[in-house]
């Protein structure tokens, strides 16, 4: 355990704190989260942090307890397993998922934690992660689809201080930097986040300038104190004491054969607290696509879900967690036992926002979401140019249909996570041997509802340049489901066609794909579920959606509409449809998950070209 050196004796003293006080606090926290994320945008040379935003800060209390950030993590966890002395000046890195308990998820998300100190004490913590976009290993981007133990997947650094009282640990850096394919861009990458957390620093510290450091501490207290408060009330009104909720998902494969993966989510309320409990999931998987995650994460999950809905102006943080209990088997999909691979984990830190938009709308259907575009799909393409013979190498993420909604349609082409932005085809164009030559969103693949699911994307990409490609994906075999008598989104699709004239089907997961000159790939992305029951929703939207390209007159007859290619809606002939198959569907249920798994299994390589996965084996 990390032994804190203070040289102050004196303990902070909680005091009162007025509510506008505590708002001016909460509300500087909030910039001063947004400030780390610019300093580090403006000073980072990878295009996955620098441009699509893949990273993740953090400010917390004296204890580590998040107060604010994106992305929960486990400072506790992280010093628990520090042997050694934290000072001022100090600055953590790490890299290891399981020296960390899982605060962070792959090799590639690099781990900076500092101490705040003001007068000599700790008044809190800054914290950033930020992915990577090489750390070594067999294959470029170093997410191997194949890999069986992170021992594949890169450079692994173990917890230590990289600043020892404001001194840089030049020896460790160098030996860190010699394992990667690009070390300016990690260098450049890592100054960003650790100047990040230093303006951090330096905002908490004039806040205790301002008002005292006992005023400030008091605040976060009190920050953390209206969440649990916030929390006990939700609990309480939404879950049945004694009532257990469970719901089911799956990941298709894990990249070496095996799948789908079926993840499994239970909530039971006991007097003022929630068990949430991960058994019934299938064994840790052979594959990279083990997510190794923290029981504070969960809980943090959980958080979003339920305190935003209620009250979105909120700075949720980590004050709730008491009321949380988490239970994850050993040697699961969740947590795999060392030295299992990990560097696909996105596609189940994806889902499990599924899940748990599932298992709690299962008490409020109408407020419930669809499955949506639930993963961070990766392209990478890298090489070395013909003509000067320098290294490129892209590490992207893909974007697809958000879930139709109570509120409303769901976007198409958007991002799971609502920071990150898109690599502008003019970056990749003028960077990288390559050409754009689509980039639109799939008509139909949004599942049919009330309110439309999200469409897909087709990224369609033109290389310029011999070199290999990988792809990291996911929901090639199971459906973004619908609700509420809503259809399930279409799945995801990837393929070359060759300049040879030639066309290759590709998998979900795979990587050290060469091509050439001319290939071009498409890169379709899946839809979100619809939501509501699409024969309610309204005719002429549905027309106005095949004239913009969003739907098919084809598929507008799933909406029970008949209209001809411009969107011209025949009324009497819609209303006679709309009668027709009212007449003669199921009663819709409130989870449309698509066919039978066995179903699917069985038809499988007809409707995909690929191999059905084997089912998964424990390790």
């Amino acid at each position: 355990m990390a032994q804190i050196i203070e040289t102050a004796t004196a303990p902070l003293t909680p005091v009162d704190v007025d509510p506008i006080t505590i708002d001016i606090i909460e509300n500087a926290l909030r910039n001063a989260r947004y400030e780390m994320d610019e300093v580090l945008f403006r000073t980072a040379l990878s295009p996955g942090i620098r441009e699509q935003h893949d990273e993740f800060p953090l400010i917390g209390d004296p204890s580590g307890r998040m107060v604010v950030g994106q992305f929960g993590l486990s400072i506790p966890a992280l010093l628990d397993g520090f042997e050694g002395t934290i000072e001022e000046g100090d600055v953590l890195l790490t890299s290891d998922p399981y020296s960390c308990d899982g605060a962070i998820s792959h090799a590639n998300d690099w781990l900076v934690v500092m101490p705040i100190y003001v007068a000599g004490r700790v008044v809190g913590w800054a914290s950033m992660f930020g992915h990577m976009s090489d750390v070594g290993g067999k294959t470029p981007c170093s997410m191997p689809t194949d890999a069986r133990t992170i021992f594949e997947e890169g450079v692994v650094i173990p917890p230590f201080k990289l600043y020892s009282k404001g001194v840089l640990n030049e020896d460790a850096l160098r030996i860190i930097l010699n394992q990667v394919r690009q070390p300016d861009w990690n260098r450049a990458d890592l100054n960003g986040i650790i100047a990040a957390c230093r303006t951090a620093s330096r905002r908490i510290q004039e806040l205790c300038a301002r008002f005292g450091a006992d005023t400030y501490t008091s605040a976060l207290d009190a920050l953390l104190q209206r969440n649990y408060d916030a929390m006990k009330t939700l609990l309480s009104m939404l879950f049945e004491d004694g009532e257990t909720l469970t719901f089911a998902d799956y990941i298709c494969d894990d990249g070496v054969g095996y799948g789908p993966y079926k993840l499994v989510l239970s909530l039971t309320r006991t007097g003022d607290k929630v068990l949430l409990d991960f058994s019934g999931s299938d064994p840790q998987a052979q594959g990279p696509i083990n997510y190794y995650i923290n029981e504070n994460l969960a809980r943090m999950f959980f958080g979003i879900y339920l305190i935003t809905v209620a009250d979105p102006q909120i700075l949720w943080n980590d004050g709730f967690y008491p009321l949380v209990d988490v239970h994850i088997p050993e040697k699961s999909f969740w947590k795999p036992e060392y030295p299992a691979a990990l560097n696909a984990r996105n596609h189940g830190i994806g889902r499990i926002f599924d899940l748990f938009g599932g298992l709690l709308g299962q008490k409020t259907p109408d407020l419930l979401n669809a499955a949506g575009f639930s993963s961070s799909p990766h392209f990478m393409y890298s090489g070395n140019r013909s003509d000067t013979g320098e290294w490129f190498q892209l590490y992207s993420i893909g974007f697809g249909g958000i879930p139709g909604r109570p509120i409303g349609d769901g976007p198409d082409g958007h991002s799971l996570w609502p920071s990150f932005t898109n690599i502008p085809c003019e970056f990749l164009e003028s960077y990288y041997p390559m050409r754009i030559e689509r980039w639109e969103t799939v008509a139909d693949t949004g599942g049919a509802g009330l309110h439309r699911g999200g469409n897909g994307v087709d990224v369609a990409y033109r290389f310029l340049e011999p070199g290999t490609i990988a792809i990291h994906d996911d929901r090639w075999l199971t459906y973004p489901w619908g609700v509420n008598a809503g259809e399930p989104g279409a799945r995801g699709r990837k393929w070359i066609e060759r300049a040879d004239g030639r066309v290759e089907t590709l998998p979900s997961k795979i990587h050290d794909v060469p091509v050439r000159p001319g290939d071009l790939l498409h890169f379709v992305t899946w839809g979100g579920g619809g939501w509501g029951d699409p024969l309610e929703r309204d005719p002429a939207l549905v027309g106005l959606e095949v004239r913009r390209g969003l739907v098919t007159a084809e598929g507008a007859a799933t909406y029970g509409v008949v209209c001809d290619q411009d969107g011209t809606v025949d009324t009497g002939a819609t209303a006679e449809l709309r009668e027709r198959l009212r007449a003669t569907r199921p009663e819709p249920s409130v989870f449309n998950m698509g066919p039978p798994m066995e179903e699917i299994l069985a038809r499988c390589e007809e409707e995909t070209g690929l191999p059905a996965p084997k089912p998964p084996v424990r390790v």
